[in-house]
């Protein structure tokens, strides 16, 4: 038992990858600053944005956790999630990505409306 109590902390590999690489990120935008180098600025800025788009394609890959408790069996962090393939209720990550409720009823409202179209 942690200092936490018994509770899903949601440590996750894109969680923990996303992070780290935004570390390295704010380090060399840190160093840049202190150095005056505008280059070296703006590579730490890329760095820092593409630990974001890293997360996210982890998270959809099934790396990261839907938002919420999850049962005790998917508490650890090498445990990937099943149900990211179909996205996450109210997930904007997997709504960006085309994934989730969303998606399932504008696909419905696309066949209705071709249907009208056609017929």
């Amino acid at each position: 038992m942690s200092a936490h109590g018994h509770v899903d902390l949601g440590h996750t590999v894109a969680g923990w990858a996303g992070t780290g690489v935004a570390i390295a990120g704010l380090t060399l935008t840190g160093v840049a600053v202190v150095g005056a180098s505008v280059p070296l600025a703006l590579t730490g800025a890329g760095v820092t944005l593409g630990a974001a788009v890293l997360t996210w394609l982890l998270h959809l890959a099934g790396w990261g956790k839907p938002g919420g408790p999850r049962p005790e069996s998917e508490w650890p962090w090498r445990v990937r999630d099943g149900a990211a393939r179909q996205g996450h209720p109210g997930c904007v990550g997997c709504r960006l990505a085309g994934r989730g409720a969303r998606r399932s009823e504008n696909a419905s409202n696309t066949a209705r409306i071709a249907s009208t179209v056609t017929g």
